[in-house]
């Protein structure tokens, strides 16, 4: 009941509901404190019936009575190392908090534990998420399926929906409290203004990297971003949780404009003192997968190892005559070139030639037939820009929307003269392409053929990477008739919006047997595949080494089954394209991230070093492909850039030692680790649940490698029915994630436990559910001799009242607490034993039989006396708020004043009496009853 609450109307929130639940009730009769009826001595049990109800009603818990509101309402099970951020947010009065963690480390979920905890708080009651486009539906799922946030998709392709029915001066901000927002799409003039006049109070930016600039960086769409960010930042009581796996890369510029974004003093602070890590450590985290693989008592599966693989392929005689022919004419047309407008598109138009006929004889034939998307340019510069957008790869600050698009050659429209016989030209080029189609002509596709075959053999699961949407259709259409029913194929390219291609890739890992998913790069970033797939084809080279690294990552993460990740390059040797770019570009980045430990992207002028590899392929006339390669090497642009790399991965692996987390201690996350796992229980605790609930019910079960299989058709209707649908039988349970579709994994979020957890709790208190159908018990009498004199074991029910501090004033909010108790003697004269003693007798196992009817007058002695115990289960409930408000406090004190505000005013209040759920009496095997 909330405050607002009369005799005549009741305002009511579900335990671990939101504000959207509260609803309003006139009461017919009046209203009585809810308790749990006392245990009957009809209701005796075995030894095991304790333990099975407290992680029965653990893994119930909707509000857990840990130092955090929202864990017992997620669906989704922190790693220890995962909560670093959360406690540095709680230990701010206005988060400011900068994630830096590795790829695949799990920034989505550290995000949302905090965006989580400060709803379930009240400190928030809005939030908006800025990202891509393309990854704006992985968030909407990831909130709502991990963290029960449901939030709207404000894209370009939504706004319309959204924006048709508001009422006047309503804006979309307003009727939807959480929105998951495109940067590029709110960063405009037109729509940044409302957007910072109704923006939510908290904020999560991801790859916040791509939102600043620095030092050689001219991007108009960064600067824009960072404009919308800095003005967001602008308002000191707005939460803002920036996520980036790459917050440095070796521009000082750019990581002080971003670590900004979370306090104005790091612009001006020197961050090489004391004075300034200090400070820079109050808002910043960043931890690489070697940090946290081995975190407190808990290993993280990452992948042990990462297998590069370059193949090389020739080309077939009728492919190299047609690339000569292509590239003569593409030499003509630069040479035409009067430095105009036209001229630029030519040589765009050309250069995209050459690249699509180098992916594949698809994509050649629709660019030879396509006309070019800068033909209408009328400046040099309009006609680079969208020339370098549709025919080179783009930065990882650009969106990958429409990337994959196959550009086109057709260029001189109006230019009657040399229209026709240029047509004619790229007419007969394309003829000549059709008839390359297929593995016969295509040595290059047979060489894909060859190395996915080799994957399927190894037990790889492989996603193959290319670069045009035709060469994707080519190149799934001839894979799925090579291997013809030994797997599934599909491809997926930008063609096809996000929705549709999630639904399409999880259709494809539900299917039996081996899959092959053909993809472009609208899936190189942040999409999250590493549950589905296991290596890594780039069937076409990026000329950007960061859109690779990308690639990789999709697999390369957290949750990868396999210990090692297959990583495979295909490349032309007599193309003249592929292995230049392959040696000055990708096998350099791979060198310098090996040397330095991490991974950086082109830095600064690296445009200038792709623009020298197409001038070298088009302008330098016949030269052979190593003296190309040698001349490059000695060109200024290439040493220089080779020196800037190096020093930018140098400089990133620098600030990754100076400015590692060392706010928050192991032994400060081990303790709320410990309160979190006392209030919710532990994967042990799980682990002997199921096996005793299964055992209890009948079933079957079996070891095996990482877990056990449980069989569910002989458990009672109701516990069989209460199980999700769509699970195998026999139900195989997992001890770690991931789990396949139509298993289980022993954590407390999985469906199937809760289901179980459900119906153990819900029969033990329904006295018409059959006793063989029931697991657990809320009696019971033992003779054992882990006692040497009468002891009773109580497990309790505890509730508390949280008055929690907001900026909109307190917040009244309800916890739950299981707790194990126990005294010898009689409840008229019980002495309480310690809690590590009452947790012991929870094992005690049965030495000798008690007569049924003793048992019963045993029990009801106990029964009939507990009323004594009020006094002492009132102050054990009151010890346990106690407990509970230190544990709050404890979480968000830091060494910031700023943070004290947030611990004033929190309180928590035990609620009276405790509900008693079971008693169980035991009794020495050589002392009689008393």
């Amino acid at each position: 009941m909330l405050p607002g609450t009369t005799p005549e109307f009741l305002l009511l929130q579900p335990l671990g509901g939101g504000s959207a639940d509260v609803v309003g009730v006139f009461p017919d009769e009046g209203v009585e404190l809810a308790q749990f009826p006392r245990p009957l001595a009809s209701d005796l049990g075995d030894s095991t019936s304790t333990a099975l109800l407290r992680t029965a009603l653990r893994v119930g818990f909707a509000a857990s009575a840990g130092p955090f509101r929202s864990l017992a309402g997620i669906a989704v099970s922190p790693r220890s190392y995962q909560y670093v951020p959360l406690l540095l947010a709680l230990r701010q009065d206005v988060v400011r908090l900068l994630i830096a963690d590795d790829v695949g480390i799990g920034k989505t979920i550290e995000a949302g534990l905090i965006a989580a905890e400060l709803l379930a708080q009240g400190t928030v009651q809005r939030m908006a998420v800025l990202c891509s486009p393309a990854l704006a539906e992985q968030w909407q799922r990831e909130l709502s399926a991990k963290f029960g946030i449901d939030a709207v998709l404000l894209l370009t392709s939504t706004v319309k929906g959204l924006e048709r029915g508001l009422m006047m001066n309503e804006s979309v901000f307003d009727r939807h409290p959480h929105v998951i927002v495109s940067t590029d799409f709110i960063k405009s003039d037109r729509r940044r203004h409302d957007f910072l006049q109704r923006c939510p109070e908290l904020v999560i930016v991801d790859e916040a990297h791509n939102c600043v600039a620095g030092s050689g960086q001219g991007q108009r769409s960064r600067h824009q971003r960072y404009e919308l960010l800095r003005d967001l930042a602008a308002d000191s009581k707005r939460h803002l949780v920036l996520a980036t796996a790459t917050p440095h890369s070796g521009d000082e510029e750019a990581f002080i404009n971003l670590v900004g974004l979370c306090n104005p003093e790091l612009r001006t602070t020197d961050l090489s003192t004391e004075t300034g890590r200090r400070l820079l450590a109050r808002h910043f985290v960043q931890r690489r997968r070697g940090d946290i693989r081995s975190y407190l008592d808990e290993d993280t599966p990452f992948p042990k190892d990462r297998l590069t693989l370059d193949v090389p392929y020739a080309l077939a005689p009728a492919y190299r005559d047609l690339f000569d022919d292509v590239l003569a004419y593409a030499r003509e047309q630069v040479r035409r070139d009067d430095g105009d407008a036209k001229g630029r598109v030519r040589w765009w138009s050309v250069l995209a030639l050459l690249r699509a006929l180098a992916s594949s004889p698809r994509a050649a034939e629709a660019t030879l037939r396509t006309r070019a998307a800068n033909i209408d340019a009328g400046t040099v510069q309009e006609a680079d820009a969208l020339g370098r957008a549709a025919v080179l790869d783009a930065g990882d600050d650009e969106a990958l929307e429409g990337i994959d698009t196959t550009p086109g050659a057709i260029v001189d429209e109006d230019d009657i003269s040399t229209t026709t016989a240029d047509r004619r030209r790229l007419l007969e080029f394309a003829r000549r392409a059709t008839e390359l189609d297929g593995p016969d002509q295509d040595r290059k596709l047979a060489a894909l053929v060859k190395q996915v075959k080799e994957l399927l053999k190894g037990g790889d699961q492989p996603i193959v990477f290319c670069r045009f949407i035709d060469t994707a259709h080519y190149v799934a259409e001839h894979l799925a008739a090579a291997l013809k029913k030994k797997a599934t194929v599909i491809s997926v390219t930008g063609e096809l919006p996000p929705a549709e291609r999630e639904r399409r890739v999880t259709e494809l890992t539900a299917t039996d047997g081996d899959h092959v998913l053909v993809a472009t790069d609208c899936l190189s970033e942040g999409v999250n595949l590493q549950e589905g797939f296991s290596a890594v084809v780039h069937y076409d080279l990026c000329w950007n080494p960061t859109r690779h690294e990308q690639r990789e990552g999709r697999v390369d993460r957290y949750l990868q089954r396999r210990d090692v990740v297959r990583a495979i390059t295909l490349y032309g040797e007599d193309n003249g394209i592929d292995g230049i770019v392959l040696d000055v570009l990708i096998r350099r980045h791979r060198a310098i991230a090996k040397a330095t430990g991490v991974a950086v992207p082109v830095p600064g002028d690296g445009q200038g070093l792709i623009d020298a590899l197409a001038e070298g392929l088009l302008l330098r006339g016949e030269d052979t492909r190593d003296q190309l390669l040698l001349d490059l090497d000695l060109d200024t642009r290439s040493r220089d850039l080779e020196q800037a790399w190096t020093s930018a991965a140098e400089k990133e692996k620098a600030s990754r030692a100076r400015y590692a987390q060392n706010t928050i201690q192991p032994e400060e996350v081990a303790a709320e680790v410990d309160e979190v796992r006392a209030a919710l229980g532990s994967h042990g605790d799980l682990r002997g649940f199921l096996d005793a609930t299964f055992g209890a019910l009948g079933s079957t079960v079996t070891a095996t490698d990482d877990g056990f299989t449980a069989v569910t058709a002989t458990l009672p209707l109701g516990a069989r029915t209460s199980l999700p649908t769509g699970l195998l039988d026999p139900l195989p349970f997992h001890e770690d994630p991931p789990a396949a579709r139509g298993h289980a994994v022993v954590a407390r979020t999985d469906a199937a436990v809760q289901a179980l957890a459900r119906y153990v709790l819900e029969s033990a208190l329904d006295p018409t559910v059959p006793a063989a159908d029931r697991p657990a018990r809320r009696a019971g009498v033992v003779r054992t001799d882990a006692v040497t004199t009468r002891t009773t074991v109580l497990l309790l029910r505890l509730r508390f009242h949280l008055t929690l501090p907001t900026p909109a004033g307190p917040r009244q909010r309800v916890a739950e607490d299981a707790c194990v108790l126990a005294f010898e003697g009689p409840p008229s004269e019980a002495v309480w034993l310690a809690d590590d003693r009452a947790e012991q007798l929870l094992a005690a196992r049965p030495t000798d039989n008690v007569p049924e009817g003793i048992a019963h007058g045993w029990m009801d002695g106990v029964l009939a006396e507990l009323d004594h115990l009020t006094p002492q289960l009132d102050a054990v409930a009151d010890a346990r708020a106690e407990r509970l408000l230190s544990a709050h406090l404890r979480a968000r004190s830091g060494a910031s004043r700023e943070a004290q505000s947030s611990r004033r005013g929190l309180t928590v209040t035990a609620q009276h009496p405790a509900d008693i759920l079971s008693v169980q009496l035991l009794m020495p095997v050589a002392v009689g009853a008393r």
